[in-house]
């Protein structure tokens, strides 16, 4: 598959600020090393800047392992080292200097940031990728507008509202990047009754929701609520490890930053997420390949996509 001109061609006075300002809010005390990779993956996807949201008693920490390139924004945190509530205000006002954001990955089940994730869904109008512990947030929080609310709100049926907020309709891309488990928790269903029609359950899902669905595992689906349907045929068994989903949401948020649709910024990202997996297990064998091994192969996979 070759890369859309979009992301392999630049003009030869382009700067930092035409590729985007990818904003991710991600990690907490237990998972450090997730906001890490999902940022570092963005910058190889080609992002112009990388801001990683942390929660504050981790920045000394995360300066010491993150790429040099990424800079950080320490948030208000809870006594566990997650994030707070209270960082909602500040996020929300940094959110406007930012062209997209990604959530999710290592912010933990805290209470009190799984109350924030929701509220950032609600109120962040950015194009935004949503994985990890921001999709499970979202398991008991979301549900379809009524005709009579939709006709209050002027909203469209089918469209997240996280409950408990005002009923507003951002102008936005959603990016739902769910493993089968956290699918079938969102379907409050079983893992193998969300497996077994995948395409399916992913198409109707993205058309219900609004969203672009990338349904994760083996041949990853991509699929909107338009009906464009993805299936990919990249990746390999030794990816199934700590931190490829991070991999994967970095380089999704990175190539919406860079212009592409929801679903062509998914399908792309998937399929060379599952080509660096590949070349990196043909190096490191598949038992061996760690989530690092990925986005190191970034690069090789994108001259082969050239």
């Amino acid at each position: 598959m070759r890369l859309p001109a979009r992301l392999l061609q630049r003009s030869p006075d382009a700067h930092k600020g035409d590729f985007g300002h990818v904003f991710v809010l991600a990690g907490s005390a237990r998972f450090s090393g997730a906001g890490v990779l999902c940022a570092e993956a963005a910058l190889r996807s080609g992002a112009g800047l990388v801001t990683l949201g942390i929660p504050k008693s981790l920045n000394s920490a995360i300066i010491k392992i993150k790429p040099k390139e990424v800079m950080t924004l320490p948030l208000p945190e809870t006594s566990e080292g997650t994030f707070s509530l209270s960082a909602l205000q500040k996020i929300e006002d940094f959110s406007k200097k930012v062209d997209v954001a990604a959530i999710g990955p290592g912010l933990s089940q805290n209470s009190s940031t799984q109350a924030l994730a929701r509220k950032v869904v609600a109120v962040v109008n950015k194009p935004l990728v949503i994985d990890a512990d921001g999709l499970n947030a979202l398991v008991q929080a979301t549900r379809h507008c009524d005709e009579r609310e939709a006709r209050r709100s002027n909203l469209k049926r089918d469209c997240f509202v996280p409950s408990g907020f005002a009923m507003t309709r951002l102008s936005r891309t959603l990016i739902l990047t769910p493993h089968p488990g956290e699918m079938a928790r969102l379907l409050g269903v079983s893992i193998a009754q969300a497996q077994a029609d995948r395409q399916g359950t992913a198409q109707a899902f993205a058309r219900e929701r609004h969203c672009t669905l990338v349904l994760k595992g083996h041949q990853t689906i991509v699929a909107d609520s338009g009906g464009k349907l993805y299936v990919n045929k990249t990746g390999n068994p030794g990816m199934a490890s700590a931190g490829s989903g991070d991999v994967l949401t970095g380089m999704i948020a990175a190539f919406l930053g860079q212009g592409l649709d929801g679903f062509n910024a998914a399908k792309y990202a998937v399929y060379l997420h599952g080509l660096a997996g590949d070349l990196a297990a043909k190096e490191k064998t598949q038992i061996s390949l760690i989530a690092s091994d990925i986005i190191a192969k970034i690069p090789e996979a994108v001259k082969l996509c050239s």
